[in-house]
């Protein structure tokens, strides 16, 4: 019989953190952020990407706590070494139409999103294979099915209360809003203490 191994694989790591009542207080205060400040642009078209300092505002702090925890789960499960530290995060707010361009976060170790609200047909998250190599053949199967190993893409359906980290060096971005409602989320960056040394 033969053994197979599965190597180069991309962890995705996926937990619903918010409760209905905690997103509607972090809608208010990102609606009321986009009100009164330009914000920034990034990957972000025809939507409002904020300053990366959103970690140090104390209406955002329960939030951080979430993040916190569940990267403390992540560095359990992966086996990594030290402390992790938030280094950025920001909201978005994709209106309709709005939609973010694929990138990735240097200088970063897991990046992520968490969902505050999500019309239907608010834009998938989409995060692409990292193994560019790979894109040379597309391999067939018997049934039609391709397993998850062998996939080029990936697509998540933003749902609000739910967190998605993934590895730094993912290519990814988000589809736009089709939605006549804003899509709003919250990106972040951690890093591993001692990691640029």
């Amino acid at each position: 019989m033969i053994h197979r191994e599965l190597y180069f694989a991309t962890p995705v790591y996926i937990k619903d953190v918010g409760t209905p009542e905690y997103n509607e207080h972090l809608e208010k205060h990102i609606i009321t952020w986009s009100e009164n400040d330009s914000g920034v642009k990034k990957t972000n078209m025809y939507g409002w990407h904020s300053t990366t300092d959103m970690h140090t505002k104390p209406e955002y702090q329960h939030l951080v706590e979430e993040l916190m925890m569940a990267q403390e789960e992540i560095y359990k499960a992966e086996g990594l070494a030290g402390e992790a530290f938030l280094g950025n995060m920001w909201a978005n707010v994709n209106y309709k139409g709005g939609f973010n361009r694929p990138h990735i976060h240097p200088n970063s170790l897991w990046s992520g999103v968490y969902y505050v609200k999500t019309p239907e047909n608010c834009g998938h998250l989409k995060l692409e294979d990292t193994r560019t190599m790979s894109l040379m053949s597309r391999p067939k199967t018997t049934d039609g099915e391709e397993p998850k190993h062998t996939w080029r893409e990936v697509h998540f359906e933003p749902k609000a209360g739910r967190l998605i980290m993934f590895p730094s060096y993912v290519n990814h971005c988000v589809d736009p809003n089709e939605s006549d409602e804003p899509r709003i989320s919250v990106s972040f960056n951690f890093l591993q203490k001692g990691m640029f040394v």
